[in-house]
């Protein structure tokens, strides 16, 4: 059985006093979860026994605080919570609801306020991405229109990697090692039967407006011939000649090809290369997928080649058992940061990761204003993305690598297979009426 690693527990440091008021911490999780969320989750959970302060769970996430389904975490044992650092997916559930202005939505809003206030919560935590920065703010501004002494903080979280002022997102680390990986062993077998077989693979990342994940596979080899020989980003416009013909080179040259493209790549006019029918997901955001077999497509009917494609979907979020170290700690920095902001009084700001140093590589976690995090978004610079469009820089390398450094396996158990925690999300007794809307 692989050892476990240890995850730190925090003690409150005995020179200050931890005496807070009276009051209850409400964590959510939102949006796709990670590898990593429940590291985050772990850490908010023991940092806020240690100073005494129970801690609620919305169960699916800000869907679970509009019902007043709250899950109480009191009634987890420390082995739980501890397990909780290396279990995938949202322990608590998340949920894709988009909450519109506080005009628009007023009415569910002041809902949640009349929930914080049957369950006297005074701290609300929302672990998401940039649509739940979003929410915090908005919960933030209605609970101070009300003079309700209650304290947002957003927690950062996307494998995207595409909230701003942060220099990366937890999540994002883990997932980018697993992409690595996963397009280095690809590139092994492709190799093997390129002669008489598959010459082209195609590898879809996820990343909406953001090439993030796809860069990252650009860390599976270095050299000119190496895969990825081509990367696909959606900061570049697709042009379908010009990729066609990249091919034509680089299996003239290696004799197959490997190609990363990233869901979200748009051609010229902006429109996105896959289009799933053009439907939208509760966020309002087109629903993405199937670039890679509209690629392989393009490549059979074109050039004639043997294409195979893959579509890794969940899997490259929910790779627990291929995180990166790196990724963990962050994951685990952020939500105890987190607890000491909220607890500080430190509203409508979000724990970022901040480098200080590129080698050795060294970060520390500050806060910063939801306002700088919410409704922004931070894409691809020009400087990482190769001349040619197709490849990663020396600056983008210097970039991710650190973020997939180390190893955190999960402890295996006697039937081979990671041992993770399931929780019972059994609910605290409703106050308020149903809510049905």
């Amino acid at each position: 059985m692989a050892a476990s690693l240890p995850y730190p527990t925090p003690d409150p440091d005995p020179t200050q006093d931890f005496q807070m008021p009276k009051g209850t911490l409400l964590y959510a999780q939102s949006g796709g979860v990670t590898a990593v969320i429940n590291a985050t989750a772990s850490a908010v959970i023991q940092a806020a026994r240690a100073r005494k302060v129970r801690v609620l769970a919305a169960r699916n996430g800000i869907l679970g605080a509009l019902r007043e389904e709250l899950i109480d975490t009191s009634t987890m044992s420390a082995a739980q919570v501890k397990a909780l650092a290396h279990t995938p997916g949202g322990a608590f559930g998340s949920c894709r609801l988009k909450l519109k202005s506080l005009d628009a939505d007023r009415a569910k809003y002041e809902r949640l306020l009349d929930v914080f206030r049957a369950h006297d919560v005074r701290w609300f935590l929302y672990n998401g991405g940039n649509d739940s920065a979003d929410t915090a703010l908005k919960v933030s501004q209605l609970a101070a229109e009300y003079d309700y002494p209650l304290t947002c903080v957003g927690v950062p979280k996307t494998i995207d990697n595409d909230l701003a002022v942060t220099d990366c997102c937890p999540g994002f680390g883990s997932a980018a090692k697993y992409t690595a990986v996963s397009v280095r062993e690809a590139a092994l077998d492709v190799a093997a039967m390129s002669e008489t077989s598959t010459k082209v693979f195609v590898y879809e990342a996820m990343g909406r407006h953001a090439g993030w994940l796809a860069a990252a596979a650009g860390l599976a080899g270095d050299g000119r011939n190496d895969a990825p020989q081509i990367i696909l980003f959606p900061e570049r416009a697709y042009d379908e000649a010009a990729f066609l013909a990249q091919v034509v080179v680089v299996v003239k040259r290696v004799g197959w090809c490997l190609v990363v493209a990233s869901e979200g790549i748009r051609d010229a006019d902006g429109r996105f290369v896959a289009d799933a029918g053009g439907g939208k997901d509760s966020f309002g955001h087109t629903q993405l997928g199937g670039v890679a077999a509209h690629l392989a497509g393009r490549v059979k009917d074109v050039l004639g080649h043997k294409v195979h494609w893959t579509l890794p979907d969940y899997l490259q979020r929910s790779a627990r058992h291929i995180a990166s170290k790196t990724d963990l700690e962050q994951a685990m920095a952020v939500g105890r940061k987190a607890v000491e902001f909220a607890l500080a009084g430190k509203n409508s700001v979000m724990p970022v990761i901040v480098r200080t140093s590129d080698s050795p590589y060294r970060w520390s976690v500050e806060a910063a204003p939801l306002t700088k995090v919410a409704n922004h978004e931070k894409t691809m610079p020009a400087g990482f993305i190769r001349k040619d469009g197709f490849g990663i820089t020396a600056a983008a390398r210097r970039y991710l690598q650190p973020l997939i450094a180390g190893e955190a396996y999960p402890p295996f158990g006697r039937n081979g297979l990671p041992d993770y925690v399931v929780l019972d999300q059994a609910t605290i007794r409703r106050t308020l009426p149903r809510w049905d809307a």
